[in-house]
């Protein structure tokens, strides 16, 4: 069984960094509301003098007073002349390339204090993936004016967004597949214009939904430190498009302060202190923004938390990620991109499993329903596809089948992500130890799969030194990508060398994972770009951390969390190191890079520290060359076992305050001018 003290490191690498389920939102929402004040993070913008245009560091403005649904919208402010020009780009969100946006037109929604007539608008542009764009016209479509003071929705069909390109290639816009979305000047007419744009959707038009939706209904609230947990339940209604939450402070009226995506019933509205009571109702809208009467009435107020309390709070929120967004069908994790719905992370699901056995031991759902869970994830994988008893990276959530997402050589096992899903299975074969039917089952099937996996295939050979990422049942070894330490993946060959049924030497851990092989060193100066630590072994210290086992000084800090998942570190040691001790040491190195913030980012520091993988992240090491000026919270979070003092120095910090957010996974701090 993990440790209790390794089960805290599993939960806390498991913050959610994304969206959690996705359905019609991700298929039809472009903008609706930014999560950064200022500027919107997805823009980009240019201006040529004398003409003119508001940018708040190259981004178009984000607007706080005028907007369509809470609580915020865009704001162009432009003045075109003959000599000059002036654009701004929104960019959608990355997306699965299997998702893609589903509709005939694109809808925007646009306010202008004084008015503004067809012949003065502004042009916009449609761009695809593939690099295509349509011709470009009029911002307002066929709308002839947007009257003073009204809000207007604008419908363009993407029909005229369309062209053959010149060369006689088929060159049409694939509005399936947009990716970019630009605003460029119209007509030089030398006189100021403000436009405010909110709900920028995809559609194929007015539904012609007569009744707005029901209100929702089990409306709670609970109070944290400084945020409050709103849930609602769910409205069944296929029009359905976002809820809206109202909120009353100090026996006020109740206003709307923002919006949720349809697919989710949870809120988490952050007061910014303690010692404060809210009230709130919800509304559900559908496509047609026809909005339910309110709901009834939910209250709470914030309270000072204990570190215990926190951490439980953090725990819990980070096994509510899976339990509330595992896949219908497959119960599995989905991947954290949106796009596309139904495309199961094998990886990410064996840190789910682990999450399951904290949440039922933390009583954050009961045995039962963990059991219940856990059922209908072994009964799924029973099913789906394997390659000599290794699952690929990717799963159809609806039929089991192999998703080649990465390419045509990616349609088989994928070793790495089946050893993070056989890691999570081994603890829950373990922990679901009682003498039902149910909890048979699981620690039968699961020890059906820990014998059917052939590690040993995956050498590719008798005679080779190490075990290798892919295998196709088309190209076989094509890819052939060996797995050589130090990274994530020294798991792998700690099951393998385990396996009761197909395993292989011992000696591979040292020929494999930690080789001095030509093939090894190069493998490690090409992805690391240095000789430090090349030959698995470094020696240096670095901020007076001695690091006997990584390249340059250290890794991203998720080397040091997924492979120790369900194997305990600590008292473990080879010929090379003591590992909890060297994980321990990349840490303490990542935290004290923060400190020395050699590139000089506004927000680094003691308590704010921890680049890894993540969005944004760059490169994720703790190098200046890898470093953009992002945190990535669960790097530091999940590094508790090794540094408790530091990461919860974090943990105080991620929390939202006033005048700062914490956006999904990454907190972004500002580089100093």
């Amino acid at each position: 069984m993990v440790s209790n003290f390794f089960r805290v490191a599993a939960l806390l690498l498991l913050i959610p960094c994304c969206a959690m389920g996705q359905v019609a939102y991700d298929h039809h929402v472009v903008f609706d509301n930014s999560l950064t004040d200022g500027s919107y993070y997805y823009s980009r913008g240019f201006v040529l003098a004398p003409s003119q245009l508001e940018l708040v560091n190259e981004k178009i403005p984000v607007e706080q007073k005028h907007f369509v649904t809470p609580p915020n919208g865009l704001r162009l402010k432009w003045l075109s002349t003959s000599e000059g020009d002036w654009g701004v780009r929104l960019e959608v969100q990355q997306r699965y390339k299997q998702g893609g946006f589903i509709g005939k037109e694109l809808s925007l929604w646009c306010y202008s204090e004084e008015g503004l007539s067809s012949e003065l608008s502004p042009f916009i542009y449609l761009g695809d993936s593939n690099g295509r764009s349509g011709p470009g016209g009029k911002l307002l479509g066929e709308v002839l004016e947007i009257p003073a003071g009204k809000w207007v929705r604008l419908r363009l069909p993407f029909a005229s967004f369309t062209r053959i390109m010149e060369n006689t290639e088929d060159g049409t816009f694939d509005s399936h597949a947009m990716n970019t979305i630009s605003i460029r000047q119209g007509l030089d007419d030398g006189k100021p214009h403000t436009l405010f744009l909110d709900e920028i959707t995809v559609d194929d038009g007015p539904s012609g939904e007569a009744n707005a939706p029901a209100a929702p209904e089990t409306i709670a609230a609970k109070g944290y430190d400084r945020h409050m947990d709103l849930t609602w339940s769910a409205v069944n209604d296929s029009h359905l498009q976002f809820y809206k939450i109202y909120r009353s402070l100090e026996g006020g009226k109740f206003e709307a302060i923002a919006t949720q995506r349809g697919d989710r019933t949870r809120y988490e509205d952050f007061l910014g202190e303690s010692g404060k009571t809210a009230h709130y109702k919800v509304a559900a809208v559908n496509s047609d923004y026809k909005e339910s009467p309110l709901s009834a009435e939910a209250s709470a107020s914030t309270r000072a938390m204990s570190d215990d309390e926190l951490l439980t709070m953090v725990q819990e929120a980070s096994f509510r990620y899976y339990w509330e967004a595992g896949h219908p069908n497959a119960g599995m994790a989905i991947e954290i991109l949106p796009g596309d719905e139904n495309l199961i992370a094998l990886g990410s699901s064996g840190f789910e499993i682990m999450a399951l056995v904290v949440g039922s031991e933390r009583g954050f759902v009961t045995r039962g329903q963990a059991t219940e869970r856990m059922l209908k994830i072994v009964r799924f994988l029973s099913k789906a596809d394997r390659f000599h008893g290794v699952w690929p990276h990717f799963l159809d959530g609806r039929t089991g089948k192999v998703n080649a997402y990465f390419g045509k050589y990616d349609n088989g096992g994928d070793l790495v992500e089946t050893a993070f899903l056989m890691q999570g299975m081994l603890v829950a074969r373990q922990y679901f130890d009682r003498d039902t039917r149910e909890e048979k089952e699981i620690r039968e099937t699961i020890g059906g799969f820990w014998k059917t996996v052939e590690w040993d295939w995956y050498r590719s050979g008798p005679d080779k030194n190490f075990l290798y990422w892919h295998w196709s049942p088309d190209s076989e070894f094509h890819i052939h990508h060996p797995l050589i330490g130090w990274n994530e993946t020294m798991i792998i060959y700690l099951l393998a060398i385990a396996s009761p049924t197909h395993g292989v030497p011992a000696s591979m851990y040292h020929t494999g994972w930690a080789g001095q092989s030509e093939l090894a060193v190069n493998y490690r100066q090409g992805w690391s770009r240095t000789t430090q630590g090349d030959h698995y072994t470094n020696g240096n210290t670095y901020y007076g951390h001695k690091l006997e086992v990584g390249e340059g000084n250290g890794a991203e800090l998720f080397f040091t969390h997924y492979s120790f998942l369900g194997f305990d570190p600590r008292d473990k040691h080879d010929r090379y190191t003591n590992y909890f001790r060297n994980n321990r040491n990349i840490a303490l190195i990542a935290h004290d890079y923060a400190v020395d913030n050699p590139r000089k980012f506004k927000g680094y520091g003691d308590n704010s520290w921890g680049r890894s993988a993540g969005v944004n992240s760059a490169g994720g090491r703790s190098v200046p060359r890898d470093d953009n000026g992002t945190i990535t919270c669960t790097a530091s979070l999940a590094s508790f076992p090794y540094t408790p003092d530091q990461s919860m120095k974090g943990s105080e910090t991620f929390l939202p305050r006033p005048g700062r957010k914490a956006v999904g996974q990454l907190w972004i701090p500002r580089r100093v001018q």
